[in-house]
């Protein structure tokens, strides 16, 4: 942590800026402005001073910041220079207290101007880079080439398929139904089915009625009515 050497412009700093600080404030009191509108004159003032300072010391060339210190020095300079017996303190000029009255807005407005105006970008430095930079060279251009397709080898030639023999169609052979099997249980049901229907119909129950009443497929139906026959 750095620390803070006192020294005699340190010390030179503080008396100027005390003795500067109670001037500003007996004249801010003397043009009407007393309790602590007065001791908020030399703050603005001071204020003012450190923003226009710090704007030159980031751009150089800066015609604003200069202007807006020099108002600020003027102000200073001025209530020192007003309060050393030259200006009678009981009998203020109206001038003087119309400039004090206005002084916050116009130390608000530089205020304003000096922080949120955009700084100009450094040129020298982006011209230098462009001259250190080389310049792109240009490719050069790609050789004239011409490129031969080497031909295609001939397919042998192959003998002549021979005719293929007339043989006979072979007849499909026909598709063999598999059997299907009736469970013994529901063999049992249905020849009870049939017993209950040749009694009360008097003729034996067909295929269409025994799968209407057991709810099967056809083919069961069939294997179940030929079993029952």
């Amino acid at each position: 942590m750095s620390r803070i050497r006192i020294d005699a412009v340190l010390i030179q700093a503080v008396i100027a800026g005390a003795l500067s600080f109670a001037h500003l404030h007996d004249l801010a009191a003397a043009a009407g402005q007393d309790g602590w509108k007065a001791w908020a004159y030399p703050v603005s003032v001071d204020l003012l001073l450190v923003a226009a300072w710090r704007r030159m010391r980031t751009t150089a060339d800066n015609r604003a910041a200069w202007a807006w210190f020099i108002i600020a020095l003027a102000a200073s300079l001025g209530a020192n220079v007003a309060t050393a017996g030259l200006l009678d303190l009981s009998d203020v000029p109206a001038w003087l207290r119309i400039l004090v009255a206005g002084w916050p807005a116009l130390a608000f407005l530089g205020g304003t101007l000096l922080v949120h105006s955009p700084q100009a970008a450094p040129t020298e430095t982006a011209s230098v880079t462009a001259a250190t930079l080389p310049a792109p060279s240009e490719p050069e251009p790609a050789p004239d080439m011409t490129v031969e397709r080497a031909p295609e080898p001939a397919a042998p030639e192959l003998p002549p398929a021979p005719a293929p023999e007339e043989t006979a169609a072979p007849t499909p052979a026909p598709a063999s139904t598999p059997a299907t099997t009736v469970p013994p249980a529901l063999l049992d049901h249905a020849r009870k089915l049939a017993d209950t229907h040749h009694a009360t119909t008097g003729s034996r129950i067909d295929s269409a009625t025994l799968r209407a009443r057991l709810g099967i497929p056809a083919p069961l139906a069939d294997a179940i009515s030929a079993q029952l026959a």
